[in-house]
């Protein structure tokens, strides 16, 4: 098998790297540091244009963050900078000062720079971006070279891919959300504003009794039926707001993000909560937030539904797989039953995510019984 020449091997090196990461910023730093490594320049820039003059994003490499911040707001597309975004052809000088398009000053706290190369990042529609390079280092050369030029065009076409890419995978991520919304209010109409129709109902009843009959009794047990709906709306209420701010599943990892959920749930409901979790669990976080959203509707059914008294919750994972099971103590009820069913949505749900996982889910119930849902995927 044939080597790899030095070059080509590191920037085959920086496009795995740059391959592991999912956000566009993340990937775009990755970029501009293995671009100045590859070139050995001092300074390293890469700039996305906004469309308007200026960068929806400029990232640098080799300056500290006070350096970054001394120098002011992001540059606009003037000199050199702008130069790199008018059409696909790499550029390079020995001397910046020299270059018709330099304005011949420096926004404040910028160190000078002399050598440069720039790379434009171009994409099917146009140039999308661009490698700044300044101040070469290292060996006896101390401008930028033909080899340096061909090494960053070549990071360039990859990088390209990989903005692409991360742009594409944050916009199905949001697109998630938004359905993930789209869901929440649905459940917030069809829960919430029901029980408050209730409620409201129940209240006029209470007033009428009063205002008519003057039967006291009676107008203390609606009264007592607006008290218990009430309470059932908000307890519907906050847990359907945590569900619009979710734990943090890249900060907090699935255990994290699960321990988090469960403390809020335990300040908001009634109900005791055991949680046990395998603090070595990982895996990836479009899978862990699959998992997550069956483990809180579980929950949520233990405790909203079942009046369970007692929840035990255990996450852990062996042999490659993860095991969620959430079990109660509650009133319990027929699985199979058509009715039952299609009251319990969330039954529906949890078993399409642990399809999407390739998992297997199993409820386990009966009436007075109490309630195990128990789902088993690989950890991807």
């Amino acid at each position: 098998m044939p080597q790899l020449s030095p070059a080509l091997k590191a920037v085959s090196d920086a496009v795995l790297a740059v391959a592991s990461e999912r956000a566009v910023e993340e990937v775009l730093q990755r970029l501009v540091h293995s671009a100045r490594e590859l070139a050995q320049a001092r300074y390293a820039a890469l700039g996305l244009p906004d469309g308007e003059g200026g960068f929806s994003q400029f990232l640098t490499s080799g300056m500290s963050d006070e350096l970054v911040a001394a120098m002011g707001p992001l540059p606009r597309q003037h000199g050199l900078l702008g130069l790199m975004l008018e059409a696909p052809d790499a550029f390079r000088t020995n001397d910046i000062h020299d270059h018709p398009r330099f304005r011949g000053w420096w926004p404040r706290a910028h160190p000078d720079m002399r050598s440069f190369l720039g790379v434009p990042i171009v994409a099917p529609e146009g140039v999308i971006g661009a490698f700044y390079l300044t101040e070469k280092e290292g060996g006896d050369a101390v401008d930028f070279t033909a080899s340096d030029q061909e090494v960053i065009e070549l990071l360039a076409a990859h990088a390209a891919i990989a903005i692409t890419n991360a742009r594409l995978y944050e916009r199905s991520r949001e697109l998630s959300i938004l359905s993930e919304r789209n869901r929440l209010a649905l459940e917030l109409h069809d829960a919430v504003s029901q029980k408050l129709f209730s409620l409201v109902l129940t209240a006029e009843a209470a007033g009428t009794l009063l205002d008519r009959e003057g039967d006291s009794a009676a107008a203390r047990a609606q009264v007592t039926k607006v008290q218990e709906s009430a309470r059932q709306a908000l307890d519907e209420l906050r847990s359907l707001i945590f569900e619009l701010r979710p734990p943090d599943l890249l900060r907090d990892g699935l255990c994290g993000a699960l321990r988090k959920h469960v403390e809020v749930v335990r300040a908001l409901q009634p109900g005791d909560i055991e949680l046990e979790l395998d603090a070595d669990l990982e895996t990836d976080p479009v899978r862990a937030r699959e998992i997550l959203r069956i483990a809180q509707e579980a929950l949520g059914n233990a405790l909203r539904h079942a009046e369970a008294e007692h929840v035990w919750v255990r996450l852990t994972g062996a042999d490659g797989h993860v095991v969620l099971e959430v079990r109660d103590d509650g009133v319990g009820f027929d699985p199979d039953a058509a009715a039952v069913r299609s009251r319990r949505l969330g039954l529906t749900s949890m078993e399409e995510r642990a399809e999407r996982l390739g998992g297997r889910l199993s409820v386990e119930s009966a009436p007075g019984a109490g309630t195990t849902v128990r789902l088993e995927a690989a950890r991807g």
